[in-house]
């Protein structure tokens, strides 16, 4: 079973969600997301447990309890719903601008960049 685990101290290591969930039975994994630029914890993480009873003993057992200072959240991890593919969408179309020249700001009656030899 795939148990999401959220509000995480931004200290904590996959070491210490491994350990957290080891005292209920076998952890296949443990691991907390991070920011891909700075390392730096999300704040939740997933753990994966073979033995489906001993999966939900610890989601019932740690559901909300403090860890590290903070109150936890834990739960049976659901799957992305289809079609969400996550990240930043434009609110506009991107690509190129007008007349086949690169995208940006266009200048009323001409392109943008450049000059004008008139």
């Amino acid at each position: 079973m795939n148990i999401y685990v959220g509000n995480l101290s931004w200290s904590m290591t996959d070491e210490d969600l491994n350990e957290l969930f080891a005292q209920f039975g076998t952890v296949s994994s443990a691991k907390i997301l991070r920011e891909k630029n700075t390392g730096r914890s999300k704040g939740f993480g997933f753990v994966e447990m073979e033995n489906e009873e001993e999966a939900t003993n610890a989601i019932s057992t740690l559901h909300e309890t403090e860890v590290q200072g903070r109150k936890i959240i834990v739960n049976e991890s659901q799957p992305r719903p289809q079609g969400s593919g996550g990240g930043f969408k434009k609110p506009y179309g991107g690509g190129r601008g007008g007349g086949g020249r690169s995208g940006g700001y266009r200048k009323p009656g001409g392109y943008s960049g450049g000059y004008n030899r008139d």
